[in-house]
């Protein structure tokens, strides 16, 4: 009954039926070979009622859709997030991003290779380019530029990129704004030494950060800082801008101890005696920070103010020669041409400073003072023994090393 049913279409239908039976010539195969032996007849009934098969069959493919966020075209997109390339109905296959400075944006896939993300986040004020490709697709191209942050702040290093200092050099950081998240600012700092050797940083305010070993710079050491504090939120809505890296380096090693008792200095060059030196301290009313203090301004001459540290009109010194400072709030080891030569290692009349015999003008070679500074350098290292005082405050100076190392390491936001 079949075939008498199909012979008694009309002729217009016979032609649409051929028509319909290419398509099912062209469709069926694959369709009989997942479902195994099936019959003409079950065949024919899926052709003449336009069955489910066939029409997964003719279906077109869909087209791979390529989202990129920030947007293309985006003019001040946020910075504080990643960059990501989504793909609907396909897998990605490569993505790339390119900033107008020459950067990259590293990221990686998910495992269905659907989405990509960036492994950090854009820098701000930056032009980017992303390149992304779909599997059997055409390349999308999306460009977006990050805006610029509203207010910014950077660290000020000491010592100074290239120099090379003395072994008691720490490497100290001053921000230009305070900062409340430590930990990232912290984190986004790093300094290595050559030979190696646990660096650790320690805050001493808001606004410093310092970094040294355990113990002094081994002799020869190279320091590299690293800073990577570009776009780094210090605190709300203030980011850093730096992103460098520089070196310093570490000289011989020079270690100076004064005795305030015996009014002596001895200078030590890498273990051995290079010089003693009679000397003379802080008075009785005016006694000399005592402790571990190191070298952080050179001057082969400058005036010296009493007004300037607290001390009203008692002196006023234009010229005071071969002064070298220990600490920020007024103690310098430096020559005296004013003063009897009998008073060095005799007595200490001072105003807390340390100083040896020297000629005025600073250009005699023959006196302790020239040669002290001339020996020295930069991060020199000055112990302070028997002075009648309290040990420096580890901040006033670069006077870390007058903490434990338990206690450094306290002060760190890591």
């Amino acid at each position: 009954m079949g075939v008498s049913h199909i012979s008694n279409r009309s002729e217009k239908q016979s032609e649409r039926w051929s028509r319909r039976g290419v398509l099912t010539v062209l469709g069926v195969v694959p369709a009989a070979v997942l479902t195994g032996c099936s019959g003409s007849a079950g065949a024919t009934e899926s052709s003449s009622s336009g069955g489910s098969s066939s029409t997964a069959s003719v279906k077109a493919a869909k087209t791979p859709t390529v989202t990129v966020v920030p947007a293309d075209g985006t003019k001040k997109a946020d910075f504080t997030d990643p960059v990501t390339v989504v793909v609907t109905d396909g897998t990605l296959a490569t993505v790339k991003v390119t900033g107008n400075d020459g950067s990259t944006l590293a990221g990686s896939f998910n495992d269905a290779k659907t989405k990509w993300t960036s492994t950090k986040n854009p820098y701000s004020g930056t032009k980017y380019t992303v390149a992304a490709q779909a599997q059997g697709a055409a390349a999308k191209t999306a460009t977006f530029t990050t805006k610029s942050p509203g207010e910014t702040f950077v660290g000020y290093f000491t010592p100074e990129a290239n120099s090379t200092s003395g072994v008691g050099m720490p490497v100290s950081i001053n921000f230009t704004h305070a900062v409340k998240d430590r930990a990232a600012v912290q984190k986004a700092i790093t300094v290595t030494a050559e030979p190696a050797v646990e660096v650790v940083g320690h805050w001493f305010s808001d606004t410093r950060l310092d970094f040294r070993p355990e113990t002094y710079w081994a002799a020869g050491t190279k320091i590299t800082l690293s800073l990577r504090l570009k776009d780094v939120e210090g605190q709300d809505g203030i980011y850093g801008v730096q992103s460098k890296d520089v070196t310093f380096n570490i000289g011989r090693e020079q270690i100076s101890t004064v005795d305030l008792s015996s009014k002596e200095m001895v200078v030590k060059r890498d273990g051995k005696t290079l010089a003693t030196y009679p000397v003379s301290g802080g008075n009785a009313q005016h006694t000399t920070w005592a402790g571990i203090m190191v070298i952080s301004e050179r001057f082969k001459q400058t005036r010296m103010e009493s007004s300037t540290v607290g001390l009203g009109d008692e002196y006023d010194i234009s010229d005071v020669p071969h002064a070298q400072r220990l600490t920020t709030s007024g103690t310098f080891v430096h020559g005296n041409y004013w003063a009897s030569t009998s008073v060095f290692g005799n007595q200490n009349t001072s105003h807390g400073c340390v100083g040896l015999h020297d000629a005025k003008g600073a250009n005699n070679s023959s006196v302790a003072g020239y040669k002290f500074y001339d020996s020295s350098m930069l991060g020199d290292v000055v112990i302070v023994k028997n002075s009648g005082d309290k040990t420096v405050a580890a901040d006033n100076g670069l006077n870390g090393w007058n903490l434990s190392w338990a206690d450094w390491k306290a002060g760190s936001a890591v």
